[in-house]
C-alpha cells in the first residue's frame, strides 16, 4: 500500500501538481457557472487528465536536461519513476482526456478546444519553449479553456474573463522560468524570457499581471 501511494505521489509531482491544481480548479469554477455540479466535476476531471498529458510529456522530454542540471526533486531524476513507464502512461492519459471530455458537457466542440489546448501545450514542451514564440502556447492553451466551456454551453465567454486568463497565464510564463533561467540559457532553452533576461522578464510579468487585475476590475457588472 505504501509503495502504491508513493507511486501516485510521484505521478502527481511529475504532472506539475501546483499548476495542475490551479488549472483544474479554474476549469471547475468556470464550469459550475454553466453546468450542473456533476457536469462541472466531469469537466474538471477531463481537464485533469489533459494536464497529466502535458506535465508527464514535459518530464519525459526534459529528462536528459534535468539529469544534467541535477534536478533531483523531479521523480524521473530521483528514479522514483522510470522514463519508459511514464511514456506508456501518456497515451493512456490522452485517451482518458478525450473520452471524459466527450462524456462531459463539453461535447464535441468543447472537446475539440480541449484537445487544441493539450496540443498547444505539448508543442511548447517539444519545441516552442526554446523559441521566441514561447508565450504563444500559454495564450492558446489557457485561452482555449473558457471558450471550450462557454461554447459547449451555447454561449460566448465574456471578454474580460478570456483576456484576464490569458494575461495571467502569460505573466506566469515569464515568472515561472526565472528559477531555472541561467541553467536554461546554458542548456540552449532560449524562450522569450531567457532572451530578454531576468530583469525584463520580471517587469513584463508584473505588467501583464497588473493588466490582468485591471481587466478583472473593469469586468462586466452582470458577471459571467
Amino acid at each position: 500500500m505504501h509503495s502504491v501511494l508513493a507511486r501516485v505521489k510521484s505521478l502527481l509531482i511529475a504532472s506539475h501538481f501546483g499548476p495542475t491544481v490551479l488549472v483544474v480548479t479554474l476549469s471547475f469554477c468556470i464550469s459550475i457557472s454553466q453546468f450542473s455540479p456533476t457536469g462541472a466535476t466531469l469537466v474538471a476531471i477531463a481537464i485533469f487528465m489533459g494536464q497529466l498529458v502535458v506535465g508527464w510529456s514535459n518530464e519525459v522530454i526534459d529528462y536528459p536536461l534535468d539529469v544534467l542540471a541535477r534536478r533531483v526533486q523531479k521523480p524521473l531524476v530521483s528514479q522514483d519513476l522510470k522514463v519508459d513507464s511514464l511514456k506508456k502512461l501518456i497515451p493512456v492519459a490522452l485517451i482518458g482526456a478525450l473520452v471524459l471530455s466527450l462524456a462531459s458537457p463539453l461535447g464535441l466542440i468543447g472537446t475539440s478546444l480541449h484537445m487544441l489546448g493539450i496540443l498547444s501545450a505539448t508543442f511548447y514542451n517539444i519545441k516552442l519553449k526554446s523559441t521566441i514564440l514561447s508565450p504563444l502556447p500559454y495564450a492558446i492553451s489557457f485561452g482555449a479553456l473558457p471558450w471550450a466551456i462557454f461554447l459547449a454551453a451555447g454561449r460566448t465567454p465574456p471578454l474580460w474573463l478570456y483576456l484576464g486568463i490569458v494575461l495571467f497565464a502569460l505573466s506566469f510564463h515569464f515568472l515561472n522560468v526565472l528559477k531555472d533561467l541561467e541553467w536554461d540559457i546554458q542548456q540552449g532553452i532560449l524562450g522569450l524570457p531567457q532572451r530578454i533576461g531576468k530583469r525584463k522578464s520580471i517587469i513584463v510579468s508584473v505588467v501583464l499581471a497588473l493588466l490582468g487585475v485591471v481587466v478583472l476590475l473593469i469586468q462586466s457588472p452582470f458577471g459571467i
